[in-house]
């Protein structure tokens, strides 16, 4: 199974729908590894990840959204992080399934 590890910094974003939904959109860069894999482990058109932000580990699966990806932060992993909209966001995160 194909998997790509990475660190990227972003900014928490809100997407809104029914409920608002917090974010961390990938950088460029990032964006691109992950179009050179998403055909090896993409499913129902999310890519499954393993997320790191500040001590909080969590799984969750991005989508595709204005030309990158975007990373769901759930609200418990915001809250152990003390995150809010717009604060900058260091990521480790790991692009596949285990």
């Amino acid at each position: 199974m194909t998997t790509v590890d990475m660190d990227f910094s972003g900014t928490l974003v809100e997407w809104r729908g029914p409920a608002p939904y917090h974010f961390v959109p990938l950088p460029p860069d990032e964006a691109d590894l992950v179009d050179e894999v998403k055909a090896e482990v993409v499913y129902w058109g999310v890519v499954p990840v393993r997320a790191r932000i500040g001590s909080t580990t969590f799984t969750t699966s991005m989508f595709p959204r204005e030309g990158t990806w975007f990373l769901p932060v759930k609200d418990a992993v915001r809250r152990a992080e003390g995150l809010g909209l717009g604060d900058p966001v260091e990521v480790s995160l790991s692009v596949g399934r285990d």
